[in-house]
């Protein structure tokens, strides 16, 4: 049986579906030639990241397609109900990838205290002419302990971002409609532990409390964090969205950063992917990265590895 990986997959994963006799295709293929490569190939599992979107269309005209796989969390790009009512196996890989994105998340805030994406700027420009006016310009940064770290959406991801701002000494709250409570287990190299409750709250009040915010949300049709929400903020309060592009009014995020509200932002997914809107690339208070949350060596072969148990157990 042959599994097509438009977006790619992990030699883990390869290796993994190989051994237990499934052929794997890596070829891209654009996606207006999906359909007719998908038949042509007798493709009966097909495996997507973010770049390929598995929609009705296809789905109806692919009748050989067993299962779709999404190597990551959100399934945005699928129709998944549509697809399963067709009788498709349709996974995912919601544990690989929460510990790499909540790394990022964190990599952004680091960043966004000390103005190191705008340093990294600035720095090949007038690094050797203005070292001192450069200097003084980012001497003003903050330290994360001791700090409170609001994190919306507290599923595997938004636990995986508690666990790390608990072992840094950050005050942590938590907002989901869904999930009352969690315990976070924060595990130290040499394998001692310590546990800590968490009790979610409102999200107003997180809103008021919070100096940074990370958003871990699905996406929807309405925005999670509106004008609205950036003016309950602390004024000078950060915020990172890891999550999916949509979840943010871009919009309102300039004008937030722009009127002084939020000191910085950090945005790993957009609303207009794969072309972000040319004021937030260009914005001198937005840390960018290009939806690279997942994009670990490690997260990779977790991902391949729990695509594979997944196709074997479902096909074979």
């Amino acid at each position: 049986m042959k599994i097509l990986a438009n977006d790619g997959i992990s030699q883990t994963g390869i290796d993994a579906l190989t051994a237990d006799g499934f052929e794997v295709i890596t070829t891209n293929v654009a996606q207006e030639q999906l359909v007719n490569y998908i038949n042509s190939n007798a493709i009966v599992g097909l495996l997507v990241r973010s770049a390929t979107t598995a929609r009705k269309e296809l789905i109806d005209q692919c009748p050989n397609l067993k299962l779709i796989g999404r190597g990551g969390v959100g399934m945005d790009n699928i129709d998944v109900d549509y697809a399963k009512s067709k009788g498709l196996h349709v996974i995912n890989t919601p544990a690989a990838s929460s510990a790499s994105v909540a790394e990022l998340v964190f990599a952004h805030l680091y960043g966004g205290v000390r103005f190191l994406y705008d340093a990294n700027r600035s720095m090949p420009l007038e690094g050797e002419t203005n070292f001192k006016g450069l200097k003084k310009a980012y001497a003003k940064g903050v330290e994360l302990r001791g700090k409170t770290l609001g994190i919306i959406g507290f599923g595997r991801i938004g636990q995986e971002v508690a666990r790390i701002g608990l072992g840094i000494g950050m005050n942590v709250i938590a907002a989901d409609k869904f999930i009352d409570k969690a315990s976070i287990k924060v595990s130290l190299f040499s394998g001692a532990a310590v546990t800590e409750e968490i009790q979610t709250q409102d999200m107003d009040s997180l809103l008021e409390q919070a100096d940074f915010i990370s958003l871990h949300v699905p996406s929807q049709k309405d925005y999670v964090i509106d004008k609205a929400a950036f003016s309950k903020m602390k004024k000078g309060a950060a915020i990172i969205n890891a999550a999916r592009g949509g979840v943010l009014d871009e919009v309102a995020l300039v004008d937030a950063l722009d009127s002084g509200q939020l000191s910085f932002a950090g945005l790993d997914t957009f609303e207009n992917e794969p072309k972000p809107e040319i004021k937030l690339l260009m914005h001198d208070k937005i840390s960018l990265t290009p939806h690279i949350g997942a994009a670990t060596l490690e997260a990779q072969d977790r991902i391949g590895e729990e695509l594979a148990s997944q196709i074997a157990s479902l096909l074979k």
